[in-house]
């Protein structure tokens, strides 16, 4: 995933594939530890292809990825950011392997919700994935109080429903799974398709029809769905086939 096919810095090839900073890649390379093509590099800033060049170090290949993109199963407790002064991020997370690709997460999830977070440090696909204008689909469950979800809801949320800051939302899809009962004190359970991305979106979507959102989990995201074999704060790389989705 993510060849390129222009050249650049050598240095920047090896900090970019985790040999350190450009400082200890120049020393790296006065030491006489690179092999561009067979020869001994002299000079740290000269131009390679990383998709026409061999290069090694140490006499190992080096093998260049600019763009990473992982699927993490995020816990509740993290802030979907890459760093925050009180509380961890879902940065914390990720191994070392992972430190020198400057991820971030594509979109947030609220610190208690759980479910599918893309992590990237392609900027374009994140833009294509959270412009307002393309309208990406995502689907979340989420378990509900305040009385039975019915068809009232549905009809509501498909004509869109006034937020408490007076905007009106794109209409969404309710998957009634279960409807609840209150006199009971039984949770509805549901699914819900938004087209947009609101602060606490789906909360204050409940909150307009009387009902109050206890869990919410996002599954699915235009046509990433969460692995579900991950688990709570597990992640791995996207598969070849999910990217290819992702970019149609």
């Amino acid at each position: 995933m993510g060849i390129v096919k222009q050249t650049l810095r050598l240095d920047k090839l090896l900090a970019h594939s985790g040999f350190g900073t450009r400082s200890a890649i120049k020393l790296l390379v006065k030491r006489g530890g690179v092999q561009v093509n067979g020869k001994t590099a002299k000079d740290s800033g000269q131009q390679v292809n990383p998709e026409r060049d061999e290069v090694l170090v140490d006499g190992k290949k080096v093998v260049y990825r600019e763009f990473v993109y992982l699927m993490l199963h995020k816990p509740p407790g993290y802030i979907s950011a890459t760093e925050d002064t009180r509380d961890p991020t879902v940065l914390d997370l990720i191994g070392e392997e992972y430190g020198h690709f400057d991820l971030f997460p594509v979109g947030r999830l609220d610190k208690d919700t759980e479910g599918l977070l893309l992590l990237t440090n392609d900027g374009k696909l994140a833009h294509e994935l959270l412009s307002p204008k393309k309208h990406v689909p995502k689907t979340y469950f989420a378990r509900v109080t305040g009385g039975p979800v019915n068809e009232a809801d549905s009809a509501a949320f498909r004509a869109g429903v006034r937020l408490d800051d007076g905007y009106v939302t794109l209409p969404a899809q309710l998957n009634i799974l279960e409807p609840g009962d209150a006199e009971k004190g039984s949770e509805a359970r549901i699914e819900l398709t938004i087209m947009e991305g609101k602060f606490h979106q789906v909360k204050r979507m409940f909150e307009a029809v009387g009902k109050k959102v206890v869990y919410l989990k996002r599954i699915s995201m235009g046509s990433l769905s969460l692995d579900h074999t991950l688990a709570l704060g597990a992640y791995r790389e996207l598969t070849e086939e999910e990217l290819s989705s992702l970019i149609l």
